[in-house]
């Protein structure tokens, strides 16, 4: 086994020899792996390091790769079912081999063309990768860890009545709420976030912007709303029920924060609404 080559990261190594399959690359330590004809470009010379994701071929053995998954190990990414066995299913995580998830680490049954946040795991006694559904064994709960503000990374997990549940830095499962979001977000995006509270249940709740900017963004909205509609002589043939794709297109804001955007005029007498639109009241 390539004990100094690490499985189901990047990993640096030098090229050692040519051979009918490819290069074979080496560690510090001489443990070898091979880079498959495939990913072996005229640039590449004996002697020359190059990076190189680790992971398994069909026979279980290491394989290197100058491609990139959509996640390594430990870490986690949206990844859609693409086949199904009686032992598991398969996800496309961006290799040419899938990405095998057991039936224990499935949170339900799994079938092609469902899509769901993954994580990238090891089964330490056999050296391969898996992908886990079923991931809350690999959440951490020491949050304590975590400050006010900080600024952290985030995936969409899921959609909840209540708002979206995150995994916070590869680490910890939080909540935004939404009427925290002042934007479009989906299952499956990473981005940048903060932490707002952590609670002494252990729970925590995320926002989208730096503490304290809730307000603003709640004034962004208005000021929008009141802007377009002044640039259209102050009527515009727009409602609460207005589709969300003409509300984006006009106001550049999700439906949800136009509809909050109205009441805060409605509130202020800035504006009328009836049956054919808005209008600023002048």
């Amino acid at each position: 086994m390539n004990k100094t080559i690490e499985l189901g990261v990047v990993n640096t190594l030098r090229i050692d020899r040519d051979s009918d399959h490819g290069f074979y690359l080496v560690s510090e330590d001489e443990d070898d792996v091979l880079l498959p004809k495939a990913y072996v470009t005229d640039e590449m010379k004996i002697d020359d390091e190059i990076d190189v994701f680790i992971y398994n071929d069909s026979e279980d053995r290491f394989v290197a790769t100058t491609e990139r998954p959509k996640a390594m190990l430990g870490e986690f990414g949206y990844f859609e079912v693409v086949g199904v066995e009686n032992f598991g299913a398969f996800v496309d995580w961006g290799l040419q081999k899938d990405l095998f998830v057991p039936k224990k680490y499935q949170k339900i049954p799994l079938e092609v063309g469902m899509k769901f946040v993954f994580r990238v795991c090891i089964d330490e006694e056999s050296d391969r990768l898996f992908g886990a559904h079923k991931f809350k064994d690999f959440i951490h709960t020491d949050v304590e860890e975590l400050q006010e503000n900080q600024k952290v990374n985030i995936i969409i997990r899921e959609k909840t009545p209540l708002g979206f549940k995150v995994i916070v830095d590869n680490k910890y499962e939080a909540m935004i709420f939404h009427n925290e979001i002042f934007e479009d977000i989906w299952i499956g995006q990473k981005k940048q976030a903060y932490v707002k509270k952590v609670r002494p249940d252990k729970k925590v709740d995320i926002s989208l912007q730096p503490i304290g900017q809730k307000k603003q963004a709640e004034e962004t909205a208005v000021s929008r709303v009141e802007k377009v509609l002044r640039k259209n002589d102050g009527k515009l043939e727009c409602t609460y029920k207005s589709e969300p794709e003409l509300i984006k297109e006009l106001f550049g804001l999700s439906k949800k924060n136009y509809k909050k955007a109205l009441t805060k005029l409605l509130e202020e007498k800035v504006i009328t609404l009836n049956e054919d639109g808005i209008e600023i009241n002048r």
